[in-house]
């Protein structure tokens, strides 16, 4: 009876935790792994290192937060579901970008991003201009 007790327990509070533990990744704040070299030197600067770089992602002052030219983000891919990708911000809605095809205006309601080792980056260059990282300017 004492074991079971104390397995009971033990289930109990891994439980608690991990409802407590994925509230808080979810709503307020989690850690992301920087893997490549698309950032770097900014994360991750000795490449060929297996050692990531991680960053606190910070989720709870998204609402309020104005994004600005230099921002470091994390989004979802829009071309790779699932995959997450982390960028500089580089050009606000508004903007005119040259990439190296053509000069792009950045529509409303998006961004420019692109990583910090243009060599090693794939980034707006490659699939345009990121939507839902700004909030609309009409709410």
């Amino acid at each position: 009876m004492g074991i079971q007790n104390i397995l009971w327990q033990v289930a109990k509070k891994s439980f608690t935790g991990s409802i407590i533990g994925l509230t808080i990744s979810d709503r307020c704040c989690s850690v992301v792994p920087v893997r490549g070299d698309s950032m770097s030197p900014t994360f991750n600067p000795q490449r060929n290192s297996y050692l990531d770089d991680y960053v606190l992602v910070d989720k709870f002052c998204l609402k309020d937060y104005k994004f600005a030219r230099g921002d470091v983000v994390v989004f979802s891919s829009p071309t790779h579901f699932g995959d997450r990708y982390i960028k500089r911000i580089v050009g606000m809605p508004g903007e005119w970008i040259s990439s190296s095809r053509d000069v792009i205006r950045v529509p409303e309601g998006h961004c420019w991003v692109e990583g910090d080792n243009k060599t090693s980056s794939l980034d707006s260059r490659s699939f345009g201009p990121v939507s839902s990282l700004l909030p609309n300017p009409s709410t």
